[in-house]
């Protein structure tokens, strides 16, 4: 098997990973504020070639019936305690050579214009090195109230409130100059020609914006686009505007399934442009396989039944520790975050209890890989064939950057070995061509080119 994978890094600005770990000697919770403590990350994985960084992101926390703050949530850090990736984003890239750096903002609580403008800037001061998660916003009980709204629309609403937003965002960043607007013209006492810049208009069921967009085209226009739905409209709303999509696999066969479902509606919607899947992948690796399944069985042990339900509960609003044991998790249904529900009620028919089991037990990581170089490497290449994903994205253990040391030391030779990946492979360019894009720009069948400053 001969590939080229897309290798990136999930991460939280967050005390603790997906996981709570806070209490363990290598945790990140006294550093996770430090900007030391990032940078050391970013030059790692520059380093070593990687594509990207991910930063993970939600406004929202894990609150009960009444919409408090879950006391388990302050106490042990679940899904609180969030810094603002985007703050760092600049000090990222100034620190390092060609890693990209992927941010998350929301659709539904956020401004198109206002991270539209955002974007375009940090694609400025990245050289074209930022990519945009586009998320809709899980915990959506705890977001309504902290934005001053009684509650925010229902699942699907909120994704034709994010095509709309998506929308706008496309007319201004690629339609609102033309290519040549900004002339910088001394002589002629041009700057910008006004001629060669136009409103934008858009008045829909959700969102309305007019006015012409006061950034000026960078490197790639629109940032390299990724997005993370599994539910069957977030399903479709990521095979019409994602160049990216990451998954969070737990079996090869539901993995093949959904990578094979999404390229089946990106080409539906006329996408020709080669989208890429990575999938989760949480990787302890030691030359000693004994140790690495003894690393695992720790870091297992830091995730305790109430924390696994004060995070189920935070993403999806369910709370289990309130249901009858024995009752079917599909009785219940969730207009918040539904991939953390849908991913155990595809394949049968799990009890609560049998549904906090699972979760305490995985989370929200994508596929657990364990064992020496060679076996880990092995398993890497199995997903691969088995699914068809274009690439991994490696999720954090204990907090501090070890599982990464790990990875660039053990597992980037073991894949090179095998052809997954080119070895002393670096691209260079804006993320976008990093990530294989043929150039800078979106490619003619997105739907964003449509909105392109017509060609005289």
């Amino acid at each position: 098997m001969t590939r080229d994978l897309v290798l990136g890094v999930f991460e939280m600005l967050y005390p603790n990973n997906a996981h709570p770990t806070w209490r363990h000697p290598h945790a990140r919770a006294d550093r996770y504020t430090d900007l030391d403590h990032w940078l050391g990350l970013a030059r790692l994985l520059d380093d070593a070639g990687l594509e990207f960084l991910f930063f993970a992101d939600s406004y929202g926390y894990a609150t009960d019936a009444r919409g408090d703050l879950l006391d388990v949530g302050a106490r042990h850090g679940v899904q609180f305690g969030q810094l603002d990736p985007m703050m760092i984003v600049t000090a990222l890239t100034a620190a390092t050579r060609d890693l990209g750096i992927v941010v998350t903002s929301q659709t539904t609580v956020e401004a198109p214009y206002a991270s539209a403008r955002r974007f375009a800037t940090l694609d400025h001061l990245t050289r074209g090195r930022i990519g945009w998660n586009m998320v809709t916003g899980a915990s959506p009980n705890s977001i309504a109230r902290t934005f001053g709204q009684q509650v925010l629309p229902d699942h699907a609403a909120r994704y034709d409130i994010a095509d709309e937003f998506a929308e706008i965002c496309y007319q201004l960043w690629e339609g609102s100059w033309a290519d040549d607007a900004l002339r910088n013209d001394v002589a002629g006492d041009v700057w910008a020609d006004p001629a060669r810049i136009r409103p934008v208009e858009h008045r829909g069921a959700h969102r309305t914006s007019t006015g012409v967009f006061v950034v000026p085209p960078s490197p790639q226009r629109t940032p390299t686009l990724f997005q993370a739905g599994t539910s069957a409209r977030g399903r479709d709303f990521a095979a019409l505007h994602a160049e990216v999509v990451f998954l969070q696999g737990t079996s090869t066969a539901s993995c093949a399934e959904h990578v094979a479902d999404l390229r089946r509606r990106a080409e539906g919607h006329g996408r020709t442009d080669g989208l890429r899947v990575v999938t989760g992948v949480s990787v302890v690796v030691d030359p000693d396989a004994g140790r690495a399944a003894d690393l695992r069985a720790e870091l297992d042990a830091q995730f305790r039944p109430e924390d696994a339900a004060a995070l189920y509960l935070a993403n999806t609003g369910i709370d289990l520790l309130a249901l009858d044991p024995d009752l079917p998790i599909s009785t219940q249904s969730t207009e918040q975050g539904r991939t953390a529900l849908e991913r155990f009620t595809r394949t049968g028919e799990p009890t609560v209890a049998e549904v906090l089991e699972k979760f305490r037990a995985h989370g929200l990581r994508g596929f657990q890989v364990t064992g020496d170089p060679a076996s880990v490497g092995e398993q890497l290449a199995a997903v691969v064939e088995a699914t068809g994903v274009d690439g991994f994205m490696f999720e954090p253990t204990f907090g501090d950057h070890s599982a990464f040391v790990d990875v660039v030391e053990h597992v980037l030779p073991e894949l090179e070995r095998r052809g997954l990946r080119t070895p002393g492979r670096r691209r260079t360019g804006t993320l976008r061509e990093r990530m294989g894009g043929e150039g800078p720009r979106l490619p003619a069948s997105h739907p964003a080119a449509a909105h392109r400053w017509p060609r005289t």
